[in-house]
């Protein structure tokens, strides 16, 4: 466990905007900076699971089209966010290096969300994916603006290493619910079954009203972090160096720079090629659960808040044992189990009913066996989750001792990038595949008897095992990482004598 009295020292050193001991974080502080996260879980929630499917199946834009849409979309928020994590690492007001974006960023997203689940109707093929590929690319872009800030903010609010799992499992536990509610809304407000639509996801007036409600609950959720958080500004790290301004392509160039120093450092490399896989697997996931869901195991609308909210259930409750796991074990265990968990609880469900030992479909067993199983993956997950978010803080402390730049925001936008760029990979994956197997398409096609039965196998073949089977390199790389609790103690005892120092020098 880190030294206390070397972290007393770093919150007391002069990286902070103003001098003497930071206050204590209080619970209503990590409460206001984790419900932060509850407008990416929104985000997430409608376009991990609504998005992929309201496009393809209810307005049968071919999966080729409605992949690449958003995998361009996806590749595109990935650039922007370590240009995103520069500036703002760089950025200097009154309001601090973070708050700043978090404002600005609340109404664009607001309104691009909206239009994304608004299309006019009458459009072609190829207009409706100009359509998805705009608001989608102006969708995950104003997220960026916030969410990079936000994350980096989290990684300054202390630099305990225990306290830091905390702070990362409040934000964990605020994305989550946010997107639980984004299914509560989805399948029980605005996409029930009644007699005219048996599955509530075909119903193509709802999309509209459905995003209008979750974009009004971002901006709510997005205002309440910004203005709860912001008497911490004058206790948090300010930059360094020059405060003149940079142009467009300089900004470029000095965040090409610190991403490749970034990925200089050894530990880092390892989570970020790790990293890769995963996502890679959660854009498969994204794109296809749904179709899975309706067709492979032909659960019905109130079937999928029970399966929907049994992970995020999962996960909220992993969260509050989350840190006395890694105290318990460190972190690289916790961050290894999770994620094999994660991709086991994908596999064997899948497995086990193509070899004929799973229950039927339209039984009470299936529904509760399926809802067991993701509610115990999230459980398990999570702890990969908190954990690797609180191993890139310390990798942070550890850069700066390198280095001597204080980098939150180019490590965790490091991070963001390699993640949405290889989940955006992931959805073109799912989208192809599906023209691979020739899935059929329309609101016509509402359950297993109207897809052929082979066609059925190969959606379960790649949404299990073919896929989550790429699991093992992700592990393998996650081995890798070398930073533990007792040199990250090290690391915290030499920055607070070098602040100290520095302190010491301007006296």
């Amino acid at each position: 466990m880190a030294d206390s009295s070397a972290t007393d020292a770093v919150q007391g050193s002069g990286q902070a905007g103003v001098s003497g001991r930071r206050p204590p974080l209080s619970l209503g502080a990590k409460f206001a900076y984790g419900s932060g996260q509850a407008a990416e879980g929104l985000k997430n929630g409608a376009f991990g699971v609504f998005l992929f499917f309201y496009y393809n199946q209810v307005l049968a834009l071919p999966g080729t089209y409605v992949g690449l849409a958003i995998g361009i979309a996806l590749v595109f928020d990935a650039i922007t966010d370590p240009l995103i994590g520069s500036l703002s690492d760089n950025w200097r007001s009154k309001f601090g290096r973070r708050h700043p974006f978090m404002y600005m960023a609340a109404v664009p997203l607001a309104i691009a969300f909206y239009f994304l689940f608004t299309p006019p109707e009458g459009l072609s093929s190829f207009s409706l994916f100009l359509w998805l590929l705009c608001f989608a690319i102006l969708t995950r872009g104003a997220m960026t603006l916030y969410h990079v800030p936000h994350i980096a903010l989290g990684a300054e609010l202390s630099e305990d290493f225990n306290e830091r799992t905390t702070i990362v499992a409040f934000r964990q536990f605020f994305s989550t619910f946010g997107a639980l509610i984004a299914y509560f809304v989805g399948f029980a407000i605005y996409f029930y079954a009644d007699s005219e639509y048996p599955r509530g996801q075909f119903r193509t007036g709802a999309y509209s009203p459905f995003a209008l409600t979750l974009a009004v609950l971002m901006v709510g959720s997005i205002l309440y972090s910004a203005v709860g958080t912001r008497k911490h500004i004058p206790y948090l790290p300010k930059p360094r160096g020059s405060s003149e301004p940079l142009g467009v392509l300089a900004a470029v160039v000095r965040m090409l720079v610190e991403m490749k120093q970034a990925l200089t450092n050894r530990s880092f490399a390892w989570l970020f090629s790790g990293v890769l896989i995963v996502f890679m697997m959660v854009g498969v996931d994204n794109a296809l659960n749904l179709h899975m869901n309706t067709y492979f195991w032909e659960l019905s609308s109130s079937d999928n808040i029970a399966f929907f909210a049994a992970t995020p259930l999962g996960i909220m409750f992993g969260a509050f044992i989350a840190r006395a796991l890694t105290e318990r074990f460190d972190k690289k265990p916790s961050v290894v189990y999770g994620t094999a968990w994660w991709a086991l609880c994908q596999i064997v469900p899948v497995v086990l009913r193509l070899l004929g030992w799973f229950p039927e479909n339209g039984t009470d067993e299936l529904l509760y066996t399926l809802v067991t199983i993701k509610f115990v993956q999230g459980v398990g997950v999570v702890q990969a989750l908190i954990t690797f978010g609180s191993m890139v803080a310390d990798i942070v402390d550890e850069h700066e001792l390198n280095t001597g730049k204080r980098q939150e925001g180019i490590f965790f936008a490091s991070v963001s990038f390699s993640g949405k760029f290889t989940t955006g990979i992931g959805n073109v994956v799912g989208g192809i595949a599906l023209d691979l197997i020739s899935w059929p398409r329309g609101v016509a096609i509402q359950t297993a008897a109207d897809v052929p039965a082979e066609t059925l196998t190969w959606l379960g073949l790649i949404y299990g095992p073919i896929v989550s089977g790429f699991a093992v390199v992700c592990l393998y790389c996650y081995s890798k990482h070398r930073l533990d609790r007792y040199r990250h103690a090290e690391i915290v005892r030499e920055l607070a004598r070098r602040h100290e120092s520095e302190v010491q020098s301007v006296a």
